[in-house]
């Protein structure tokens, strides 16, 4: 039965990304790996408990970063690229699943790093950004990183020594923000309708899928509760990146408030970067008019 629950929601991935209009290598990539486990003889927890990650990558058509959702879904019941995609994750209910992470940090996790999917939150271990978040001891930060590794299986570039996992620069990012808010203001962009905080089941929600030096990205407006609450969904756009081997990873992108980058808009928990970009920005802008 696992098998089937599986396939129908690589299979839903799929034609949201299809429906959104995304680099068909991502949905395409997605419809081979249900077709593997639809053929599949054994159940894929069985081959799962006996090989890890590495047994799933082993069959045809199913990539790390995608056998890594797969035993995300196995292992907790719940399959976060997907929830991402249909607008309808809750954040405070995923961490809350992590062991010594109760309602009270969860809520610090969304609010000082802006993340909401386990793959984000392994990046942010790994990036030593975790540390920013206070309740958050160097033992806790160790027993996170050790739940992730049970539920998401390792990250290939990580099996053999820890160091930080690669991510878009924040040159890049702020790019992939500028044209979303461009594109969704010009109403360029389709619209999905999310699943929380939508009674009505309003397609109100802009989506953009692009492909940028080798990265894909996904952007949104936050639909959080917090972004609800601080009426800044217009403002927050959640920004998901992948690469070739569907490794997600995840930044918000926001109109800083306070101290010296006020006004700008600015990647959570990597400011001192977004700092530096701005540092140069007249530099760089002159070189270019040259």
């Amino acid at each position: 039965m696992k098998n089937k629950e599986i396939t129908r929601k690589l299979n839903e991935i799929a034609e949201l990304l299809e429906k959104q209009a995304a680099n068909p290598f991502r949905s395409n990539a997605y419809r081979r790996a249900a077709r593997t486990l639809e053929d599949l003889a054994e159940p894929v927890s069985d081959l799962i408990e006996s090989k890890g990650v590495s047994g799933l990558i082993e069959l045809p058509g199913i990539g790390e970063g995608i056998a890594r959702s797969i035993i995300e879904y196995v292992r907790t019941g719940r399959m976060s690229r997907l929830e991402s995609l249909r607008g309808g994750q809750d954040p405070v209910a995923l961490f809350e699943q992590i062991p010594g992470v109760g309602t009270k940090l969860a809520h610090r996790l969304i609010e000082i790093l802006h993340i909401d999917s386990l793959e984000a939150l392994e990046m942010a271990v790994h990036n030593n950004r975790l540390q920013q978040v206070p309740g958050f001891s160097k033992k806790k930060i160790e027993m996170v990183e050790l739940w992730l590794t049970h539920i998401l299986g390792y990250r290939h570039p990580r099996s053999q020594a820890r160091g930080p996992i690669a991510e878009p620069p924040v040159d890049l990012i702020l790019q992939i923000d500028r044209l979303y808010r461009k594109k969704a203001d010009e109403g360029e962009l389709p619209k999905i309708s999310p699943k929380r905080f939508n009674p009505d089941g309003k397609a109100w929600l802009p989506v953009m899928h692009m492909t940028r030096k080798k990265w894909h990205f996904t952007g949104l407006f936050s639909n959080t509760q917090r972004a609800h609450e601080l009426e800044r969904t217009g403002d927050w756009v959640v920004i998901f990146f992948y690469d070739d081997l569907h490794h997600e990873g995840q930044h918000t992108v926001v109109t800083e408030t306070r101290g010296s980058l006020i006004g700008k808009r600015v990647v959570r928990g990597r400011e001192s970067e977004c700092w530096e970009h701005y540092k140069h920005a007249p530099k760089k802008q002159a070189e270019n008019a040259q």
